[in-house]
């Protein structure tokens, strides 16, 4: 379904006459049939690497007048080093990312071999291909329920009234997650090129985000940018931010293969290596609390 006759047009002149399954969209043996269901079986849709977002690149390639142009246009986005790709991959895919890449690459060269990128559906292209998803792809974040959030924390209320709604909302994402996941707020994936542009920063001075509940992306500044001065976003929520060096070194090493040197993280490079999970221990422990109770905050945090 499309959201207006306009942009079912817009996907038709672009990329949508390539991918239209047209009468067999509910045959399982049709390519990209087969193609979604072991992306499905492999990892829990939707999320900032799709294997429909690959698709829709080789796809707007393949009608294309000009292919070039679209070809120079995603070479625009990061690459990584083979190691870094393998990383990537294995992140995204799991310890048997191997096997699963290799069963993943000949379904999306059945479905969709395109000469011009022919190098794309090679065991290495397809690993730089998924990599550059995985690594420039954004989450589009869409949800009605978090702009109806968003209004309520800007609401004048008297104490008594703000703790009665936090916690109404509080447990209604709770009965929402349990049943939908932790994907409440991300209904599909994009590349950006301005945006994949930015670097992160743990004190970012703009932030990404999609206020008008569909796909355009805004950057907005969160504070007065100089000529000159390099926009960053941050690659972590607000609750990881505030979290310690360490902890947040781990995650980005983790998710995104850099080590952090912004402002905060070398103002704070002489704190102890540690991540805060485990500076809390160490309270714990300085405090005297029993053994169990350490394991219930270490649960509580899992």
């Amino acid at each position: 379904m499309y959201c207006s006759a306009e942009c079912r047009l817009a996907a038709t002149e672009q990329y949508h006459q390539v991918l239209c399954p047209g009468p067999s969209q509910d045959d399982p043996l049709h390519p990209l049939n087969k193609l979604q269901e072991a992306w499905r079986s492999i990892h829990y849709p939707p999320e900032t690497a799709s294997i429909m977002l690959m698709a829709r690149m080789v796809a707007t390639v393949k009608q294309a007048k000009d292919k070039d142009r679209w070809i120079r246009l995603f070479s625009q986005f990061c690459n990584k080093t083979a190691n870094e790709e393998e990383e990537i991959v294995h992140k995204l895919l799991g310890d048997k990312f191997k096997g699963q890449l290799e069963l993943l690459r000949r379904l999306f060269t059945e479905a969709l071999y395109e000469e011009a990128v022919s190098q794309w559906f090679t065991p290495d292209g397809f690993r730089s291909l998924f990599a550059l998803v995985g690594t420039n792809g954004q989450g589009i974040g869409t949800s009605s329920l978090s702009q109806w959030v968003h209004a309520c924390d800007t609401l004048e209320l008297k104490p008594q009234d703000r703790e009665q709604l936090d916690a109404f909302i509080d447990q209604l994402y709770k009965d929402i997650e349990a049943a939908t996941g932790e994907f409440l707020n991300c209904e599909g994936s994009g590349l950006f090129v301005l945006q994949s542009c930015c670097n992160h920063s743990c004190v970012p001075n703009a932030e990404t985000s999609f206020p008008e509940n569909n796909f355009l992306l805004h950057v907005t500044a969160l504070e007065d940018i100089k000529p000159g001065e390099e926009i960053c976003i941050s690659y972590l929520d607000c609750c990881q931010r505030e979290r310690s060096r360490h902890s947040r070194h781990k995650i980005l090493r983790e998710n995104y293969l850099f080590v952090c040197s912004c402002p905060k993280c070398l103002a704070e490079a002489d704190e102890p290596n540690v991540t805060s999970e485990e500076e809390e221990e160490e309270e714990e422990e300085e405090e005297g609390e029993p053994e169990d109770a350490e394991l219930g905050d270490e649960m509580t945090d899992v």
